[in-house]
Parts: C-alpha cells; sequence; structure tokens
C-alpha cells in the first residue's frame, strides 16, 4: 500500500519532533519535505542529513518544489499568524489537507479520541493546543456522564519546553483552548489558563482540570475518565492520571457564579494528569509539545488510512 506523502512548515521544535516521530513510527504517512524560514535551523540541517528535500523560503519555497505535485497532507507548526498565510495558498489546490498545529483555528476543532469522526472531510483540521490536547478529552469523558455546565483547565508546563512560537501565542491558547472546550469537550462554558514554571530541573507538563455537571453516578464518571485516559495512552504512552479523581458537592445553597451563565451547582470534578514525552527529538519534560505532535501524527494516520 503507497504511503501518503507529507511535507511539515516550520522547522522549530514541534516541527522537527514530529518529523522524527513520522520517520519511526509512521505506518501511512512518508516524509517528504521540511519547510522553514530560518536557513540555519536544526530542523532543515537534520532533514537535509536524512536526505529529504527542503526549503527555507516558506510556504511560497515548498509550492515551487517538484515534491510539491505528490504530496497530500501538510502538517503546520509555525505561528496562528503565519498559518493563516499558509491557508491562504494551500487552499487553492484542492487535493492538499493541512493539519493545524496553531491555534489560529480557521479549521475545526479536531481531539483524537472525542470527534474525530466528525472532522474526516474537512481539509483544514485544527489541533487546538497542547493543554487543549491533554484536557478536553478529560472534559468529555465526564460530559458523557454528566452534562458539563463549567469545564476549566490550568496547564502548566516548563519554561524550558515553552519556545518564541509558544510565547508568541499565548492569548490566543487561551482564546482557543478556551472554546475547544465548549465545542468539543461539551461544557457551557470553558476557561483555560497556563502556567510557565521556571523551576529547575524542568518539571514534566502537569494539567489540572476542574468541572462542575450535574450530579451522576461518580463511579460511572470515573470509569469514563479512565477509559479516555487510555484511549489517549495509545497515541501518548506518557498521559497518566497524576492521582485518582476527586469529587466534591456544591449543594443548591452553595451555588456558584458563572460568567454568562449564572449560579450553577451540582458535582465538581477534579483531574490531575501528568504528561510526560517520548524523548524523540525534545526532552521528556517537554510533554505540551510532544502531546501536540504525537495527536498531530495520530491525526494524519487515521486521515491517511481512510484514503
Amino acid at each position: 500500500m503507497s504511503k501518503v506523502k507529507v511535507a511539515i512548515i516550520g522547522s522549530g521544535n514541534i516541527g522537527t519532533d514530529l518529523m522524527i516521530k513520522i520517520i519511526r513510527n509512521a505506518q501511512h504517512l512518508e516524509m517528504s519535505v521540511m519547510v522553514g524560514i530560518d536557513p540555519n535551523s536544526d530542523g532543515l540541517a537534520r532533514a537535509k542529513r536524512m536526505g529529504y528535500s527542503t526549503t527555507h523560503e516558506g510556504i511560497d519555497g515548498l509550492i515551487q518544489l517538484p515534491e510539491w505535485q505528490d504530496i497530500q497532507l501538510i502538517f503546520d507548526a509555525t505561528s496562528a499568524k503565519a498559518h493563516h498565510y499558509n491557508w491562504k495558498i494551500i487552499q487553492q489546490y484542492p487535493d492538499k489537507k493541512v493539519i493545524d498545529l496553531t491555534p489560529a483555528a480557521i479549521g475545526p476543532f479536531l481531539i483524537p479520541p472525542v470527534n474525530f469522526e466528525t472532522s474526516q472531510e474537512v481539509r483544514n483540521v485544527n489541533m487546538v493546543t497542547c493543554g487543549g490536547q491533554a484536557t478536553i478529552p478529560m472534559v468529555a469523558a465526564v460530559n458523557r456522564v454528566a452534562k458539563v455546565h463549567y469545564g476549566e483547565i490550568v496547564a502548566s508546563i516548563a519554561s524550558k519546553s515553552a519556545g518564541p512560537g509558544t510565547r508568541a501565542n499565548i492569548d490566543e491558547f487561551t482564546e482557543t483552548t478556551a472554546h475547544a472546550i465548549e465545542q468539543v469537550g461539551g461544557a457551557d462554558k470553558g476557561k483555560a489558563i497556563i502556567i510557565l514554571n521556571p523551576a529547575e530541573p524542568p518539571v514534566v507538563m502537569r494539567d489540572t482540570i476542574f468541572t462542575l455537571s450535574e450530579q451522576a453516578d461518580r463511579t460511572a464518571i470515573r470509569k469514563s475518565i479512565h477509559e479516555m485516559v487510555e484511549a489517549v495512552q495509545q497515541y501518548v504512552p506518557g498521559y497518566t492520571l497524576h492521582q485518582e479523581v476527586q469529587f466534591d458537592d456544591i449543594p443548591e445553597e452553595q451555588a456558584v457564579f458563572i460568567e454568562g451563565l449564572g449560579y450553577r451547582h451540582g458535582l465538581k470534578t477534579t483531574i490531575l494528569l501528568q504528561v510526560r514525552g517520548a524523548g524523540h527529538y525534545l526532552p521528556e519534560y517537554a510533554g505540551n509539545l510532544d502531546i501536540m505532535t504525537s495527536a498531530a501524527l495520530a491525526t494524519g494516520e487515521r486521515l491517511a488510512a481512510g484514503n
């Protein structure tokens, strides 16, 4: 069976890690071109050493290469601003699909174990954010048992794992993740917070998820959460519960005010996660970057398998 040829735009940490994952682990994808804008980037140098075509002239350089004709899938690991420019060009070629790893959110949000089936025919899918990929499966796991009124996530990542692209996109991170908590996770209202932890040695990614839902069987919620963790572990083995799920009752007489929703009461669920990276190109503590590249690879594999 022939593999789907891919290009990666963005030769930084995320793009380079994704390239190595595709080369090592992909069953249905074949690396073709690495695209950057810095001719001295390590990602371009590595791709060239491994025999792949490269360009440091961005999307404009990519479409001039002879390999462009055969490429069916493009991963965009640049920035939200750059993706808007890239997509204007790519959408002119109807045989190409894009998996967007930036918070640009041009295409619909995609979390592989939650809503892959709804996005198969779309040409541009958005992988939300690292925090979204880690936490939205948990909001969805609660929501499939008990209607979630409010979902709040706090993503804590090592400062060293937050490069220029991540730092430039912090506003987009919080907005995009909050929208996806609602649209994919199923919450009526979502909120996202990111913390850059400067601790030395660097700490692995930690995520805390709070949901306020209707009352439901706690055993059923816990079971749903554990099943979702196992689903994510299929492509991110380092994704684990940091401790057992916690529950608290919010009685009607102590209802909390949620902006846009008013007063709500019910069941508060607290989920604490740890995400350790695979250590392919990035250090293991950079689970925030690893979960993005792993989710993008999982999405690309499923899209290619359906061709």
